[in-house]
């Protein structure tokens, strides 16, 4: 199994509950003020992602679901097509 490359911050939590991301890491996974973040809570401990590494981790999740020959939104299109012509 390879190993992955990783970085361990210390970061302290203010009165108000907010966590400030050490600079550094929010060049590298390219978090701007103002942007969305995802916590997630797991048996593991507290993971925090960018919105981008959230979005693409659940469209790879949702990819495994069908097999690749079949074309989800065209058959979604293709029930709105048949609700439309039978209104």
């Amino acid at each position: 199994m390879q190993r992955q490359e990783q970085w361990i911050y210390h970061a302290k939590i203010d009165a108000s509950g907010r966590l400030v991301i050490p600079a550094e890491a929010r060049e590298r996974h390219h978090i701007n003020e103002g942007d969305t973040v995802v916590v997630v809570d797991d048996e593991r401990g507290l993971h925090l992602k960018s919105l981008d590494q959230a979005l693409a981790e659940a469209q790879d999740y949702f990819a495994t679901l069908a097999p690749p020959e079949r074309i989800l939104s065209d058959e979604i299109n293709a029930d709105r097509r048949t609700e439309a012509e039978r209104d």
